[in-house]
Order: structure tokens, then sequence, then C-alpha cells
């Protein structure tokens, strides 16, 4: 039990600093480690539980904290929660003391640019791979390409897609 409680902090603080715009920017990765590797959870519970982080209001590292409740109870929640958090909390608190103290403002705003860049990328890849997953028929692929579109031009609230969605559910089409 010890040993996977410390494999559990020790994977999920390493998974941390790569994790560049939260957790959902590597979800695929988190999903690999916690599936595939460590075998914490099956692909359903995966599922089920970034599901739970999503609807549930707050941050998205819910993800995380239920993984480490399944796999380790309320200890290994807590601990999950605290790895994820740790690293990349030092690492920008240490990053913005670097740009605050940054005297040039042009490479003050490239570093500002790039991570967000990079955040938005991760999450783009991060969202097709797991649109690649879950996609089981067309009627899910075209699902998924109406409502990118639909969130780029409509003004509309995007609960309406969930709604859709789970009308589709219901009527047997995905």
């Amino acid at each position: 039990m010890m040993i996977g409680l410390l494999g559990l902090f020790v994977k999920l603080s390493l998974f941390s600093l790569i994790a560049f715009g939260g957790v959902n920017a590597l979800l695929p990765t988190l999903y690999d480690i916690s599936v595939n590797q460590e075998k914490w959870i099956d692909a359903d519970t995966f599922i089920h539980y970034f599901a739970i982080a999503q609807a549930a209001p707050g941050p998205n590292l819910l993800t995380v904290t239920l993984i480490g409740w399944h796999a380790f109870g309320l200890t290994g929640a807590l601990l999950a929660t605290l790895a994820v958090c740790w690293p990349s909390c030092i690492l920008i608190f240490y990053l913005q003391r670097v740009l605050t103290n940054l005297r040039h403002i042009r490479w003050k705003k490239t570093i500002e640019y790039s991570a967000g860049a990079l955040a938005v990328g991760l999450v783009l890849a991060s969202a097709w791979q797991i649109a690649e997953r879950i996609n089981g028929n067309a009627m899910a692929y075209a699902l998924t390409i109406f409502s990118i579109v639909f969130v780029l031009v409509s003004r509309k609230h995007p609960l309406y897609l969930i709604g859709l969605g789970a009308l589709l559910g219901v009527l047997g089409f995905i």
C-alpha cells in the first residue's frame, strides 16, 4: 500500500510538471498513466470520472482526485491532489518572480504569448485524442464537428450541446 501511494505521488508530481494548461491539456497522458501503465482504474471508470469532473464546479483536477480515491481511498485522493498541485505551484511562483523582474518588455511578452500558445495547443491536442477514443460511430463524429462549429460561430450557451448529445444518446444514435 505504501509503495503504491508513493508511486501515485511521484507519477502525478512528474505529470504536473508537464501539464501546462491544466490537467485537461494532458488528459491522454493521464489516461495512459492511470489505465495502461499503473492500472489504477479501467477505461470506462476513467471516462466516468472525467465526466464527473467536468460536470462539477471548480478546478478540472478533480479527475486526478477521483483516480487517487479509487485506487487508494481517502489517502490516495488527498495525495493525488497534492501531487498535482505542488510542483506546478512552485514552478509558477518562481516563473512569476522571473517575469516580474524581467526588464525587457519584448522578452516578457514573448514568454507570456508562448506559454498561452503552448497551453492552447496542448488542450486542443488533448481534445482531439479524447474525441478519437470516445467517438464510436459517424453520428458521434458529426456531433463533435457540429459542436466545434457551434461554439466557434454561435453566441448561444453550449449547454444546448449537452442536451443534443443526451437526446441523440437516448434515441440510440450515439
